[in-house]
Parts: C-alpha cells; structure tokens; sequence
C-alpha cells in the first residue's frame, strides 16, 4: 500500500507535532480534534513553530507555506475517510481510545492502517476494540514531535508484518530511528522513565530536597539534559499519573504506586506547563 494521506486525531501538543513531522515530510495531512476551534489551535501552534524556524534559517518561508498547505485541520473526525494511516494522538484514557478506534474502524477504508500514540496502554487491547486488529499498531513518538528522534513502535498480538513494516518505513521517512517493544505496560521508555518521575515525587513529598535541587542533580550528576520534575511539567503532570496507573494496574507492583504527591497536583489542577502551572509556574 502506497501511504499518501495521513490522519491525525488530536491536534494538541503531541497530534499537532505528530501532524507538522508528516506534512514536513510531503505527506498529506488531516488533523482532528473535537471541535473545529481546538483543530485550528493546533494548527496555529504549528505554524507558530514553523515561524520560528523560519527566524531561525532553518527553512524559508516557501518551506513554511508549503507544509500549511498540506494539512487539513477540522472538527469532523469523518474527513479520515481518505485517509491511509490514521495516528491516534488523544488524551491517555482507555475508554476515550478504545471510543476513537471504535469510530475510526467504521469510517475508514477497509485497507487503512490505525496506529496509536498511547505512552502506556495495551495495544492488543485497542485492536480488539476494531474489526481490523492485524492492522493496529503502536507508534509512540516522543516529545516535542518535531525535535525529538525516537518513535517506539509497537506491534499488538495480532499487528501482521505488513502494517508493522509499513509503520516503521513510514517513521523511518518522516526521519525518527524506531525502537521496537513488546506489548507490555509503558512499552520501554516508559517503563523506565515513569518511575525515575515518580521517585522525583516522593523525593519532594519527603522533603529530601527543593525542586530546583532534585532536577539540578539529576542533570548534573546524570547528565540528563533536563531534571525530572520539569520533565514532568513539560509531559504534563495527568500524562505521568495516567501511565503510572496503567503500570501499576498492569503489573501488580506496589513499586509502582503513584505518588500522593503527584496525585495531589492533578487534583489540583497543576498540570504543567500547559497550564501554568505543575511543579514549577510558567
């Protein structure tokens, strides 16, 4: 199959850098989100970038003009009709993907791949939710989209090797090096940095150290190039409670208790950087 349209579902922070990498690439793009205001946010983020890169040098503005216009930005999920990859890019939620695969399964063509941006969640679970489950494929880019190299693919119990093949040439042209995991919670990046977070949480809730001090040792005592607790706040603080619940649902270990800490912030409604305010205010 010859992979010309690409569909995005969901045009925050994650969809729209998912989007802006494919039409960079020359693909055509459809990105969605539930309303057609939301969908045009993301598009203006992604222009916003494009601008910058633009004062930068790193492109022209032709550069900048030309991938506007091949992406598509709408509120109704059916423009994915014409789509032959349609990457899911919601909110780490169960239900809300097993919903959108649900929704995708009926409306798109028989012969189209579903990929999924889930950090955490099964991926044999959101095939079953389809009547296409050897065409699910997890394809887990990291963030920020544009800037950063890796996507984890991951194939689900039933993903035949044809869609796999095909999700890893795809990631390979949009110019990510691809990792490939097994079907478990949090894949492998996760699994390993999740906890490291959550530890950073009990390490303030304990009061072993300041914020500022925790992420200043991990970057200088680890080379790590940003601590953390920014890390999370970049993420966003109900993105790392979720995975830590998918991990500690999943796999039964008390190791993986998020912490009260973080809980409370999400309660809170500190989320990060997405809305002022997580660990640290923006």
């Amino acid at each position: 199959m010859e992979i010309k349209t690409i569909g995005v579902v969901g045009a925050g922070q994650m969809g729209n850098g998912i989007a802006q990498v494919a039409a960079q690439t020359g693909y055509n793009v459809v990105m969605t989100d539930i309303t057609d205001e939301l969908a045009q946010k993301g598009l203006g983020a992604i222009e916003k970038f494009l601008t910058k890169s633009v004062s930068k040098g790193k492109i022209s503005e032709d550069d900048k003009s030309a991938v506007l216009s091949r992406i598509e930005a709408t509120g109704d999920i059916n423009a994915h009709k014409k789509c032959d990859v349609i990457i899911e890019a919601a909110t780490e939620n169960i239900d809300l993907k097993k919903k959108i695969f649900q929704q995708l399964d009926e409306l798109a063509k028989p012969e189209a791949i579903l990929a999924t941006n889930t950090s955490s969640i099964s991926i044999t679970l959101l095939a079953a939710a389809t009547k296409r489950p050897n065409k699910v494929v997890g394809m887990h880019f990291m963030n920020p989209v544009p800037i950063m190299k890796l996507v984890e693919l991951i194939r689900g119990l039933p993903t035949d090797d044809e869609s796999f093949a095909l999700i890893k040439e795809l990631s390979e042209k949009m110019g990510k090096t691809t990792t490939v995991s097994a079907d478990y919670p949090g894949f492998i990046v996760n699994r390993i940095l999740m906890p490291m977070i959550n530890e950073a949480f009990y390490t303030l809730m304990e009061g072993i150290g300041k914020p500022e001090d925790i992420d200043t040792g991990l970057k200088l005592g680890c080379n790590h190039p940003m601590g953390p607790l920014a890390l999370a706040d970049l993420i966003g603080l109900d993105t790392c409670l979720s995975i830590m619940n998918v991990l500690h649902s999943g796999l039964g270990d008390a190791k993986y208790r998020p912490c009260p800490l973080l809980v409370k912030h999400v309660e809170a409604g500190w989320l990060g950087r997405k809305c002022g305010r997580g660990v640290y205010s923006y």
